[in-house]
């Protein structure tokens, strides 16, 4: 030691605690001692090391040790690629999934893929879906899992039959069942094969001659056994009831196949309803001359004829009201006087005031059939958010309006049939009229006629579309298939307690689109699905459904799909023990029904052919299945064997163009997966990325929320991509020659900053581990680039550079860097391998030091070792960093290597550790010097006597914070900086030679030996 103790300094004690933390050459050795968490002010400087690569002197060129990698900087144009899909044919992609299926392996991760439907071309929607499980599934592999993944389509349903029909135009018409199922069946194919071509593009890992398809007989005879369990069960039932009914598609829609218009423009009335029979409270309010109506506010005018009550909120008040304008009196709630009057434009006088329970009994007279009597009714649906407080009341057209009718016995026929037409029922006025055009024209017509409409006015609000027609549904009573959800949710509910959810919040999503349902329809009057395996009478309404029946159909279908069903007579489809109960072929009354399941039952049920026996730990799809596939899946599940289906749940956002707008084909931002990998037509507006790059777009998004894209976006991932392969290739080129079973420096012999680069890795490790586990795909890449663009690019190889490039190969100071080098390369290749599998694989292949590449999939996950782990080497490093950033500021865009610098510091514990980097006073090979890049570093405990000609001085503090906080000790230092008196040597162009054309002292040894 070079100094006393200074009496404002630490007691022996403490400096023996902090010299226990070092060994040779100068490491801390207990884990106890915990640094500040200050992050690192780091910059890219210029230095003599890092102009190296570019010198033009020659004559020492070949004594520097220059990186050497064939692992080219960047890939151009059609390159990436197809590069990709050489790696792809090279490290054996296609073979991965059948690979680690057969290893002996303790755990094995289960993802059920939902299935996309079969109706198109593969889109970004897809490819944000299929990479995201990818990702995960990689994950898990390298992690020492078996993974299950087995791909499927959703391949029935009215969007592909839509489809179809369109395409052939009038000839539609007149098509079979039979032809329309053909023609569906073969473009579903069509688009399955396009769809999986992508998929495979992308690099998603699974077995793809081994997929699940819903049109498989296989897949459709478990769907029917699923059926009839719940049937047997009492949970499928028929019933008449009303149900969104879609005119332009002919069928009932679930609740998760409709989207809502919110620019829907309906038109809005206020109708009256002239009472008949007062209640005796309200007989005793009115004098009994004036005529009373209520009224009423309805934005379905077309429900009107249907009528059947007027329900009111019992604990509600109520007034009756002069209306200043025409005299009239009229019945509403009474909060809603004002805002009616202002509406009709008018006032209304508050006659007197009542309980809504005093207008029980009471009767009105229809507003359209003046011998119709319409009951007024109490109801708990009522509310006071719009209209007048009194609800027009049609059972046939309205779920709470079934729910009242039922209750009240009221009728519940319906007036519109199939095609959205009024029946001959309706009466000669209306017949034949589409319901929601000419209909309602000619309802309002007829209201005004009876004078009992007071007003007309057009409404934007939100109203069901059907999802493929893209057309306005109505609800409507029909005889209908429906599951009895009541006591399934409630059970669903509770499961779901159990079951994870990525993020939080989408669980009460999903609870509140359950809640909301008040029954599920799974019936659709189409031809391309699963049939409703049911024989109806011919005359009476009797249903021949039974386990034999179910057992004989279930066996035809597995063995020649459901196409069964409508190419065997009656007869056929029977069990012959059956066929004998119920009079035989020749009197056979029974006919196969034409309804088939819902496709949600459909997709739904997918969990019993690809995992009967399991849980899946894992579904992830976009946050519409909250209320479509999630929900289908875990209520059939709870239905058929009491438990979810899931352990976690990752719920996506949409993909929306670059400013967050809708994609659309007219906006001109749509977004081709295809043309993002292979380019588009003008190559300069849309180059060719590669899937890497599409890959990365999707780990980085915030899919949590709504996922945007565009070329912008592409740009970004593609430039981020490029900073990450010059980070690789500088590691790999400057492990050539590196041997790490024989080369390698034991942890605690390497360089501090080494050590502290090792440090760092395993607290990156460590977080990105724990993102994967998360399914944060987007943390895991923000980890990374900061840690190569920051840590690596900025500062470690910036300061590395020298000691790589000048010292001999065999150096044990260069082994020290190239140790860390090599783990860094190793622990970083693992962590993006998931989300970048061919830039993993392409780096796997230019590693020197392997003997016979191997796929990185094939070697495990991150491996790092705790003894890296030495949070006492933050505080010794960025107490050193401080003051190299107090000298790094004082010369901006300058080179390092052409200045001195002393550092001052009182004596203390900061001196003891910035001691331990520099042992003797004056240096240009130390680890201090090294980390500052100067010609050479002086560390002294008291300011110099003489000043150095042009020197500035630069002052800080640094708070020094050991064994969790029992010793804290602020220290001051001093940074002179001086431009350096020496010359730059020709070799490793640092300020450290007696002459220009002279070698510097490290650099003569080197040549010497060499």
């Amino acid at each position: 030691m070079r100094w006393g103790l200074s009496p404002r300094g630490p007691g022996p004690a403490a400096l023996a605690a902090a010299r226990s933390l070092w060994g040779p050459p100068c490491l801390p050795r207990r884990p106890g001692w915990r640094g500040t968490t200050r992050r690192l002010l780091v910059r890219s400087v210029t230095g003599a090391s890092n102009q190296l690569q570019n010198s033009s002197d020659g004559r020492y060129r070949d004594t520097v040790l220059l990186p050497q990698t064939s692992f080219p900087m960047k890939l151009l144009g059609r390159q990436q690629p197809d590069m990709e899909l050489e790696i792809q044919q090279k490290c054996g992609f296609s073979e991965l999934y059948s690979w680690q299926r057969e290893r002996k392996v303790k755990t094995e991760f289960c993802l059920h893929d939902g299935p996309p439907y079969a109706n198109g071309d593969p889109h970004v929607g897809h490819a944000l879906n299929k990479i995201l499980k990818d990702i995960a599934n990689r994950y898990h592999m390298m992690r020492g899992s078996r993974i299950h993944f087995v791909p499927g389509w959703d391949c029935h349903g009215l969007p592909i039959e839509i489809k179809v029909l369109s395409e052939l135009g009038g000839k539609a018409q007149n098509l079979s069942a039979m032809e329309i199922r053909k023609k569906a069946r073969s473009f579903a194919k069509a688009a399955i094969e396009k769809q999986k071509s992508a998929f495979i593009r992308w690099g998603v890992m699974a077995d793809w001659n081994n997929c699940y398809y819903t049109f498989d007989g296989k897949y459709e005879a478990k769907q029917l056994r699923i059926f009839y369990q719940m049937y047997d069960k009492g949970l499928i039932y028929r019933s008449y009831k009303p149900v969104f009914w879609s005119p332009s598609s002919r069928t009932a829609l679930a609740e998760a196949e409709l989207e809502y218009n919110p620019e829907h423009v309906s038109r809005s009335i206020y109708v009256k309803f002239p009472l008949l029979k007062p209640a005796p409270k309200l007989a005793s309010l009115l004098d009994g001359s004036s005529p009373v109506s209520f009224l009423v506010w309805t934005t379905q005018p077309w429900t009107i004829p249907a009528n059947q009550a007027i329900c009111y909120m019992p604990d509600a008040k109520y007034a009756i009201v002069k209306c200043s304008k025409s005299g009239d009196l009229y019945v509403l709630a009474a909060d809603k006087a004002t805002t009616v009057a202002s509406a009709l434009e008018t006032t209304f006088e508050v006659i007197s005031t009542f309980s809504g329970v005093d207008l029980e009994n009471g009767t009105c007279t229809h507003p359209l059939i003046p011998d119709k009597v319409s009951p007024l009714l109490p109801a708990n649906h009522v509310t006071m958010a719009k209209g007048t407080g009194l609800v027009h009341t049609a059972p046939a057209h309205g779920m709470e309006d079934y729910s009242v009718a039922s209750q009240h016995n009221l009728s519940m026929d319906c007036l519109v049939d199939e095609d959205g037409i009024f029946t001959d029922a309706a009466g000669p006025d209306l017949r034949k009229k589409a319901v929601l055009e000419e209909g309602t024209d000619v309802v309002i017509q007829m209201l005004e006629a009876s004078k009992n409409l007071l007003k007309e006015e057009k409404l934007a609000h939100s109203y069901p579309y059907d999802w493929r027609a893209k057309k306005p549904v109505i609800i409507r009573a029909s005889k209908q298939w429906f599951v009895d959800i009541t006591d399934l949710k409630a059970t669903a509910k509770e499961l779901l307690k159990k079951v994870k959810f990525i993020p939080g919040s989408a669980l009460n999503a999903m609870v509140d689109t359950m809640d909301r349902r008040p029954y599920w329809c799974i019936s659709r009057q189409r031809a391309w699905g699963v049939p409703i395996p049911v024989f109806h009478h011919k005359t009476k309404d009797e249903l021949l459904i039974n386990s034999q029946t179910i057992e004989h159909i279930v066996k035809l279908v597995e063995e020649h799909g459901s196409d069964v069903w409508w190419t065997l007579p009656p007869e056929q489809l029977l069990p012959k023990e059956v066929l004998a109960q119920v009079g035989g072929a020749d009197a056979l009354e029974f006919v196969p029904g034409r309804d088939i399941l819902d496709i949600w039952f459909d997709s739904g049920t997918s969990w019993s052919y690809v995992l009967p026996d399991q849980t899946a730990d894992l579904y992830l799809e976009g946050k519409d299945q909250l209320g479509g596939w999630f929900q289908s899946s875990l209520l059939t599940s709870v239905a058929a064997r009491k438990k979810a289906p899931f352990k976690t749940v990752v719920v996506h956002g949409f993909t929306l163009g670059e400013k967050g707008e809708k994609m659309s084909k007219s906006l001109g931002n749509v977004i081709d997966p295809d043309a993002v990998i292979n380019g588009g037509q003008d190559q300069n507006k849309e180059p060719p990325y590669g899937a890497d790059v599409l890959r990365w777009w999707v780990a980085e998004s915030n899919v949590f929320t709504e996922v945007t894209i565009g070329p912008s976006a592409l740009s970004a991932a593609r430039d981020d991509i490029s900073k990450l392969r010059n980070t690789l290739r500088f590691l790999l080129g400057n492990v050539a020659g590196f041997n790490p079973e024989t080369d390698s420096v034991p942890v605690n012999n390497m360089y501090v900053i080494d050590q502290y680069m090792l440090h760092l890795l395993q607290d990156l490790a460590s977080k990105i581990t724990d993102s994967y586990k998360q399914y944060d795909f987007g943390r895991v890449v923000r980890l990374l680039r900061a840690f190569y663009t920051r840590e690596l690019s900025n500062f470690y190889f910036s300061i590395i550079k020298d000691r790589l490039y000048c010292e001999k190969a065999s150096d044990p100071r260069r082994r020290s860097c190239q140790t860390a080098l090599a783990e860094i390369l190793d622990v970083m290749v693992r962590s993006f391998a998931p989300i970048l599998p061919h830039l993993a694989e392409e780096v796997f292949q230019h590693i020197p030091y392997s003997k016979e590449p191997r796929s990185v999939f094939r070697t495990g996950w991150i491996n790092t070792n705790s003894i890296w782990k030495k949070p006492g080497l933050e505080e010794a490093v960025e107490s050193a960093c401080a003051m190299r950033d107090a000298f790094l500021r004082s010369i901006p865009g300058r080179n390092a290597a052409e200045y001195e610098v002393t550092i001052v510091i009182e004596p203390g514990l900061l001196f003891e550790i910035i001691e331990m980097l520099q042992a003797e006073e004056t240096s240009s090979t130390s680890q201090l010097n090294e980390l500052m890049m100067s010609s050479q570093t002086t560390l002294l405990p008291q300011e110099p006597q003489v000043m150095a000609a042009g020197a500035t001085e630069h002052t800080g503090t640094f708070l020094i914070n050991l064994e969790g906080g029992d010793i804290r000790e602020e220290s001051s230092y001093k940074v002179i900086v001086a431009p350096t008196t020496k010359e730059k040597c020709p070799r490793c162009w640092k300020h450290t030679a007696e002459s220009s054309d002279t070698l510097c002292a490290r650099c003569a040894e080197v040549v010497r030996e060499k």
